[in-house]
């Protein structure tokens, strides 16, 4: 069949009326009048009504047209006509045209959809299009038929252009496309890697990249001095609503640079990508350090669109008689809050009370909310009697409190508590009342991170051990003096989403090493570990930096879905799953032998194989107790008189038992079941009570020193 001729259902119009036609998709609805058949079809740029009847369509036709089902995959011939005055349809762009269809051939016919993909009404009196509810994982299962959905496609199409836009710009600024590997070394920064065994170098594996990061790097040393990259990107990490093991990220690198380049760069680029979805981002983009947005917001992505931002309180109640802020200062701790302005009504004393001080709160790691109204101004709550007058005083001063206001404190030893807990009641008290514009865009850049984290063995990289710090005149064998660095780094964040974010580089092979030693890398291990890298850095690297922006979120945001999987052709699911291929599975003894996954350690099989087949391996496997070689025979024996007794007992009468039981006696192993991990951690309601969280672990005092 000739398709040379064809034209596309949504770009029809009155322009093509009374010309013979060629069109070709998917049957999105049908109406049938009896006689006269009313059709839906649909293609990539929209749909077009087509018109099946006797007066015009041949018998074999219409025949033909009576068979037709949702999805079915047809071309027909026709001719265009105005829809008769009345009968236009507003809910398609070719609503005010038709096809008077001559001939039809059916080319695929469909199954019985698993669900609804029509997103358009047939007659333009027919109510708002109202898609069904499916379940997420449906959808992700018949993915090729949820991205034949309108909306869907819409959003992959404006995805293509906001990338063509990336290029376009990219390319005009000076700046060369280059790919770099999939495959590359495992290294022991950041999350979790994906692991590749290879066949021809057994036991040796590659790692999936985590970003380009190293390659970008090498490629300022070549000279190449502008470099971008839209890549793949993989991390072996728990899923949230916005992040997959796969994401794709436009990683950019330049030499001879400095921060002004990156923000000037970045900011134009952003909003030349926001244009496509109408959105105007205000520029320039407005600074705040780290420390002010922690101060601020309690949060390194701050959202802007509103403010509520904290007040320091704590030197108001310095000499106070309130036994628990007095016990909090006494233990060197903090009193942060936010004035909710005229929230007096919708904050009834029972929500301030009962929901937020009692259950809210604390299940954002807080003991507990101090809350206080401004009535007559005055303070007003139920333990406004233990705070002096000037005390009282100076909160209304010091939060500018008026009639009406509602103000939120929260206390602890711990200042890090204090700004996370306030953080998110900031954002959860906002998002209640409606207080977060959402047609709103606030960019904003956060800069100057710690270049150093505490950790329980000593210090670790804020963001990569290659991000330059502020200064060069620190001691690497003072802790305390590492943790005042401040990075050369940058992140872009929009309405409290992380965006992306980059840094100025190390180029310094001194400097570099430095801080490899802070981090307790010998030269030895860091060569191991970088070596490649750090051998580069011995010809003449040039100063340079460089940023990532994650294109799914940044893609997300621009098209207002729920999440990144929406602009994402197959993704997987919350679990990291994909119910369309059933990935990961497992694969043939056979692939693992070829890859020489059996004998991994030289001796033995996988971990775990040979504990599952002797019992008493099995039983050292259950317990997780190790048995020494002489240790084994008295363990065996023990087993046996154990089965000899369960034995004795099956089918003897309750009253000949040693023992009685409501259940028959049987005398078995527990199979070991694969461990699972909770769902109730990926929602965080595991830690909620947690005194301490450290990764997906409670956090416990010490038991034994």
């Amino acid at each position: 069949m000739n398709y040379h001729n064809r034209s596309y259902c949504g770009e029809l119009g009155v322009d093509q009326v009374d010309q013979n036609v060629q069109i070709a998709g998917w049957v999105d609805a049908l109406r049938d009048h009896g006689e006269v058949t009313f059709v839906h079809l649909r293609d990539r740029s929209g749909i077009v009504q087509l018109v099946f009847s006797p007066q015009f369509s041949p018998e074999a036709v219409c025949r033909d047209a009576a068979e037709l089902k949702n999805e079915f995959c047809i071309t027909a011939t026709g001719r265009v006509v105005r829809r008769a005055e009345g009968t236009e349809n507003l809910h398609i762009s070719t609503g005010s045209i038709e096809v008077v269809i001559e001939t039809l051939a059916i080319l695929s016919r469909s199954e019985t959809l698993p669900f609804s993909i029509s997103e358009k009404a047939m007659v333009a009196s027919a109510a708002g299009f109202s898609w069904e509810a499916v379940s997420e994982d449906l959808r992700l299962q018949h993915r090729y038929l949820d991205l034949r959905r309108p909306s869907m496609q819409n959003f992959l199409i404006k995805r293509h252009r906001i990338n063509a836009r990336v290029r376009d710009f990219l390319n005009q600024r000076g700046f060369i496309d280059v790919e770099t590997p999939m495959l590359t070394k495992s290294t022991p920064e950041g999350a979790r890697d994906y692991l590749v065994p290879s066949r021809v170098h057994p036991h040796q594996f590659y790692a999936l990249p985590q970003s380009p990061q190293l390659f970008k790097q090498l490629l300022m040393i070549s000279g190449f001095e502008r470099y971008y990259q839209i890549t793949r990107c993989f991390r072996d990490e728990d899923l949230r609503p916005n992040r997959q093991p796969e994401f794709t990220q436009l990683d950019l690198e330049a030499s001879f640079i400095d921060e002004d380049f990156i923000y000037e760069l970045i900011e134009e680029l952003l909003a030349g990508m926001f244009e496509i979805g109408h959105i105007r981002l205000p520029r320039p983009f407005p600074k705040m350090t780290w420390q002010e947005a922690m101060d601020l917001t309690g949060s390194d992505r701050p959202d802007l669109r509103f403010e509520m931002f904290f007040v320091e309180a704590t030197d108001i109640f310095k000499d106070t008689e309130y036994s628990i802020f007095r016990q909090v200062l006494q233990r060197g701790g903090r009193i942060r809050g936010i004035n909710v302005k005229q929230a007096s009504e919708p904050l009834s004393k029972n929500i301030l009370q009962n929901e937020y001080a009692k259950e809210i709160v604390p299940g954002f790691g807080a003991k507990g909310m101090t809350w206080m109204r401004v009535t007559g101004g005055r303070l007003d709550s139920n333990i406004v009697q233990f705070f002096s007058l000037t005390e009282q005083r100076r909160v209304i001063e010091r939060f500018d409190a008026v009639d009406g206001d509602v103000l939120l404190m929260i206390a602890d030893p711990s200042l890090d508590t204090v700004n996370a807990a306030l953080g998110q009641l900031r954002l959860h008290v906002a998002n209640r009342l409606g207080r977060i514009p959402r047609d709103t865009f606030k960019p904003v850049w956060i800069t100057e991170f710690p270049l150093f984290e505490a950790t329980e063995e000593g210090i670790s990289s804020s963001h990569h051990p290659f991000t330059a710090p502020d200064r060069d005149d620190f001691d690497p064998a003072r802790i305390e003096d590492l943790l005042t660095l401040r990075s050369r780094s940058y992140d872009i964040v929009v309405n409290g989403e992380e965006l992306g974010g980059g840094s100025i580089r190390i180029h310094d092979r001194r400097m570099q090493q430095k801080i490899f030693t802070a981090l307790g890398l010998s030269e030895a291990s860091a060569r191991d570990k970088f070596g490649f890298f750090l051998n580069a850095l011995d010809y003449g690297p040039p100063p340079h930096g460089g940023l990532a922006l994650g294109m799914d979120r940044v893609v997300a945001m621009i098209l207002n879905t729920a999440s990144i999987r929406e602009v994402t052709a197959f993704p997987k699911n919350r679990s990291a799953y994909c119910p369309l291929t059933s990935a990961p599975s497992g694969v043939s003894r056979g692939q693992l032998q070829e890859l020489n996954l059996l004998d991994l350690g030289g001796r033995e099989e996988l971990p775990g194989t040979d504990h599952q087949q002797d019992p008493i391996d099995k039983l050292s496997w259950l317990s997780r107790i190790g048995l020494d070689d002489g240790e084994r025979p008295a363990v065996a024996a023990a087993v046996e008189d154990a089965k000899r007794m369960a034995d004795a007992v099956v089918g003897r009468a309750p009253e000949e038992s040693p023992s009685f039981s409501a259940l028959p006696a049987v005398s078995r192993y527990r199979d070991i079941e694969p461990a699972q991990r909770s769902p109730f951690v990926e929602t965080g309601e595991l830690f909620k009570n947690a005194p301490a969280v450290k990764g997906d672990f409670f956090k416990v005092a010490s038991i034994l020193e």
